[in-house]
């Protein structure tokens, strides 16, 4: 049963909005529509009309969008952006080097020369802190810059940005302003009270195969050939919709289905095709699911989109540590170096935030014995991220650990700290307020006066 509201017919039971940020009320469930592989395609991340937002901008945005690299299980910082050679075996293991960067006085680990060749464009905060050691906390301490345990579930900074910088602020794009490559991150909801409506859209497949099988958008093992000839089939076998000409229902209908099939054949789905790039390129990124999704970043970015994470796994390395960090630091050197590389030369990582890091480090002293033989376990007590681009400074390095990286030695950063900072740069008041769907408007960040410990926005690198 449809009711009419403000000159727009809008169903009972849904209300589908399209990419362009029109209402698509059609009489038929969200799930039909989503079956239908067109609701997935386009106008999927709409769900209504954006209202006013309390936030506001304190200073001019320098980002425009942002590039996460989520370091999904946790990241060694002594094997990576804080080496402690002089630690002895218990803490470094086989990896006793450190290489040297275009940065004087700064070292990183020895698996990451192509890191290092890059240094003056990223800073290196090596004094993160939260104390958390567990998986799912951890990770909605660093993505909210809350902490668990509140009666609200907060949003992630991506959800954060797809509202203020896009949804609500006239995005136009056909693609989602929130996207994660490849799989959800499954460790907290990333949408929190925002609602469902401001989760990221997730691409499933592969970007290394041949066809990168984008979930509602590229179909494997189907052409787009195949693809025009099911659209033309469809469309000659539709007599109702032909019958229906002017109902504004079928209209609404129809203008949906030409949006999602202009995402799967038209221009905008084609920044999934990573053949339309030079196999020099393709290959300095190397041919790994990572590298390749560090690839479709730099593409989406050109597009429009707002807010990509790329959740990349394989860093909870509770046992044989080293020996994946033989075959990871390598894939991980080769894609996030060229992807800061290749942002710069095209001119556009000024504008863009490109931010390392995962939900806590891993312990500093190896864990030797069996069951885990040469294995590190979660560390929140003091880890390492690195930002690059949007305002932040390159070649520096914030803070610092004692000789074991056990501890913050100097200048704490605590999660809603590097948070506000990215805010800041995004044009969103750190110190303002997100509008909860039930109409209270929430600080979008903690405060001292909230109890929490605070070391301060990023000053020195913006």
């Amino acid at each position: 049963m449809s009711k009419k509201c403000d000159g727009k017919v809008r169903n009972e039971q849904s209300e589908v909005t399209g990419a362009r940020g029109e209402f698509c009320e059609i009489p038929i469930s969200r799930r039909s529509l989503l079956q239908s592989g067109l609701g997935a395609a386009t106008g999927f991340w709409l769900a209504g009309q954006p209202g006013r937002e309390a936030v506001a901008s304190t200073t001019p945005a320098k980002a425009k969008a942002v590039i996460q690299i989520w370091m999904w299980g946790g990241p060694p910082h002594n094997d990576t952006f804080d080496p402690k050679p002089k630690a002895g075996n218990d803490y470094c293991g086989p990896l006793t080097k450190t290489t040297g960067t275009n940065v004087t006085g700064v070292e990183i680990g020895e698996l990451l020369p192509l890191m290092a060749k890059q240094a003056d464009k990223y800073s290196i905060i090596r004094s993160m802190t939260h104390g958390n050691n567990g998986h799912e906390t951890a990770s909605y301490m660093v993505q909210t810059g809350h902490r668990p345990g509140g009666k609200l579930v907060y949003p992630s900074v991506g959800a954060v940005v797809a509202k203020l910088k896009a949804i609500d602020a006239g995005y136009k794009g056909l693609l989602p302003p929130y996207i994660v490559l490849t799989r959800p991150q499954g460790r907290f909801s990333e949408s929190g009270f925002l609602g469902s409506r401001y989760k990221p859209f997730a691409t499933g497949g592969d970007p290394r195969r041949p066809r990168f099988a984008v979930e509602g958008v590229v179909a494997e093992g189907i052409s787009d050939k195949r693809q025009q000839n099911r659209r033309d089939l469809l469309s000659s076998l539709n007599t109702l919709a032909h019958n229906l000409e002017g109902n504004p229902q079928a209209e609404a209908f129809k203008k949906c289905e030409a949006q999602a099939y202009e995402l799967i054949l038209g221009d905008a789905g084609k920044v999934f095709d990573l053949s339309q790039e030079k196999d020099e390129l393709r290959d300095r990124y190397g041919r790994t699911t990572f590298g390749q999704s560090c690839l479709v970043a730099r593409r989406l970015v050109e597009r429009g989109v707002r807010y990509i994470t790329i959740n990349y796994g394989g860093w909870d390395t509770h046992k044989k540590h080293f020996q994946a960090m033989r075959r990871k630091l390598p894939e991980m050197d080769k894609g996030m170096a060229t992807l800061i590389e290749d942002l710069s030369d095209r001119g556009m990582l000024d504008s863009t935030i490109v931010w390392w890091g995962g939900e806590f480090g891993r312990t500093p002293k190896v864990l030797w014995e069996a069951p885990w033989n040469g294995g590190r376990s979660h560390f929140g007590r003091a880890f390492s991220s690195v930002v690059a681009g949007g305002g932040f400074k390159g070649g520096e390095v914030v803070g610092a650990t004692n000789a074991t990286a056990t501890e913050v030695a100097e200048r704490p950063v605590y999660p809603w700290d590097l948070l506000g900072t990215v805010y800041q740069l995004l044009g969103i008041d750190p110190d303002g307020t997100i509008r909860h769907p039930q109409g209270m408007d929430v600080p979008l960040l903690p405060t001292k006066d909230d109890g929490i410990d605070v070391g301060g926005r990023l000053k020195e690198l913006v």
